[in-house]
């Protein structure tokens, strides 16, 4: 579905690392692109949903969806988002993109919701919505769409123990984001996202994980984990600088919701990036200058 007239903004619609929820912080991972004229979902973290129509999209509309991979945080609520477009009245057909396994996640929400979904096409004459969501594996290098506006691509990042998590570089004539997906600090992440105008990265402060694995019950394995599995926010300004990146937005921020960690900690870990840096936030809208 293209709409040459769609205003060209890319919306931070969860920004937290993980999947846990506490009472006033933000959610997990999600992101809103529209560019080219196409509106692209990119992850599913809970709250997707809501997040999506709070800023104004209509779900009836939706377009491209990517999982960039199978952790709960970015692909928990892909189902429930469907099924709700679906009962609100998508009548379209979505193209949803993303990693191994993603058709295995679709036919389980599928059969686990077979009783509603086959009443609704009885009782309300709805079309079936197993005919309207079309599942893509993705691979690395170019995404095909039919569209010659818009061009997406896609890199494998390092983030063990996932085999199959992608960062995604979405380009249209004036305007390029490339989002890096959760991983470790990846050098060839760097030429992939080679002079975007916006480069939305995962990061996260050491100081952040000595706090973490203080409260959590399975501390030191968690520990390992996140070292193993995360960049830390001085090798995230790295990744910036060599692929000369316009804006940095810090993402999926671990930590995001505990208290003692400020913007200016954050900026201060990224300050090796000579670009502008922004510390992403639930609702963070940068719109193409």
């Amino acid at each position: 579905m293209t709409s040459p007239d769609l205003q060209e903004r890319l919306v931070i619609l969860g920004s937290k690392g993980g999947p846990a929820i506490r009472p006033g912080g933000p959610s997990p991972t999600s992101s809103l692109i529209e560019i080219g004229g196409r509106s692209c979902v990119v992850d599913c973290g809970l709250g997707v949903t809501r997040a999506l129509v709070e800023h104004g999209v209509s779900l009836k509309e939706l377009d491209l969806i990517f999982i960039t991979h199978m952790h709960s945080d970015h692909v928990l609520e892909l189902g429930p988002l469907l099924h709700t477009a679906w009962t609100t009245g998508l009548a379209s057909r979505v193209k949803v993109y993303g990693p191994a396994d993603l058709m295995e996640y679709w036919d389980g929400f599928l059969t686990s919701m077979r009783y509603d979904i086959d009443l609704r096409i009885e009782d309300e004459g709805r079309p079936d919505l197993r005919d309207l969501v079309e599942i893509h594996l993705l691979q690395e290098g170019a995404v095909p769409l039919d569209d010659g506006t818009l061009a997406i691509a896609a890199l494998k990042v390092d983030h063990p123990p996932v085999v199959d998590c992608f960062a995604l570089r979405f380009d249209a004539p004036g305007w390029s984001v490339t989002f890096s997906a959760d991983t470790a600090h990846f050098p060839p992440l760097a030429k992939f996202a080679e002079n975007c105008d916006v480069l939305v990265h995962e990061a996260m402060l050491e100081r952040g994980v000595d706090k973490i694995v203080e409260i959590t019950g399975n501390g030191a394995r968690l520990r390992e984990h996140l070292l193993a599995s995360h960049t830390t926010a001085p090798d995230v300004a790295k990744i910036a600088e060599a692929a000369n990146v316009k804006t940095l937005v810090l993402n999926h921020l671990i930590p995001a919701d505990l208290p003692g960690f400020e913007k200016e900690e954050w900026l201060e870990a990224t300050k090796a990036f000579s670009g502008k840096t922004i510390v992403g936030h639930d609702g963070l809208t940068i719109t193409r200058s």
